[in-house]
């Protein structure tokens, strides 16, 4: 089956200075343009964007784009009005760009004075077809890896012996998967957590960073010390007690 157009769609990624979307900056987009009737025929164009900030080390660890990469490279203000005009009267279709691109890019064009309404188009989020066809569940792992049906499922004791036969069929497939505990540890993390749900994680400084909230990517000791009311917030909410602990400890430790 094929991709039917009524209307242009723009399929677009950006690649950015982090992922705190009211203020983190583009620092590479690029789109491909589908008309009605020419849906063979994409317009692909790709753009570096000088984001008037650093680009943090763990961005370019992602995307491979350092400060030197984009010196010399428009600012978004610069090409805001040029891609609007790309963009305007089509809709819009990316991976995961419900909840990240289309919204970042939407700061972007308000930082820049450039009205974009985004509400007129239409969103396919790829990602979200990707997970509602292919389930990410432990049935669906099991039949994947080890090519059986889950009988049983959503009990413990058949949910906890499915995990341990996918765990020895993924060490069967991937050749890059460690075998040593701390490595597969390490591998299966998102983030390096300070507490158990991860509210708070460490940066590649050791630095207890807020994960989540306003004050998303800021040290936890800074927003302690400027915003004392934050601590109270966070003990009189409905966070598990070990997060409020890392936050006590941490508030103790900037107070010696």
């Amino acid at each position: 089956m094929k991709l039917k157009l009524r209307r242009p769609i723009v399929f677009f990624d950006l690649e950015t200075t982090g992922t705190n979307i009211s203020h983190d900056r583009i620092v590479e987009i690029s789109i491909v343009k589908l008309m009605p009737g020419k849906e063979d025929e994409p317009i692909i164009k790709t753009r570096r964007v000088n984001p008037e900030m650093h680009i943090p080390e763990e961005a370019t660890a992602v995307h491979k784009i350092t400060d030197e990469d984009v010196a010399n490279e428009p600012t978004f203000r610069q090409i805001a009005r040029s891609l609007a005009d790309i963009m305007r009267g089509c809709d819009i279709a990316g991976f995961n760009s419900n909840r990240f691109d289309v919204p970042l890019l939407d700061e972007e064009f308000h930082r820049a004075g450039v009205e974009f309404d985004f509400h007129k188009a239409k969103f396919v989020d790829v990602q979200t077809i990707f997970h509602k066809l292919e389930p990410r569940n432990l049935t669906a792992a099991y039949r994947f890896y080890c090519g059986k049906e889950l009988v049983g499922a959503h009990g413990a004791a058949a949910d906890t012996m499915a995990t341990y036969e996918v765990l020895l069929a993924q060490l069967e497939k991937y050749d890059e998967l460690p075998c040593e505990i701390p490595d597969l540890a390490k591998f299966s993390s998102q983030n390096d957590n300070v507490d158990l749900i991860g509210r708070l994680i460490y940066d590649s400084e050791g630095r207890e960073i807020i994960n989540f909230g306003k004050y998303k990517g800021q040290p936890a000791a800074v927003v302690l010390a400027k915003d004392p009311g934050y601590y109270s917030w966070i003990m009189q909410g409905d966070f598990p007690s070990d997060t409020k602990r890392a936050f006590t400890r941490i508030k103790m430790s900037a107070a010696k």
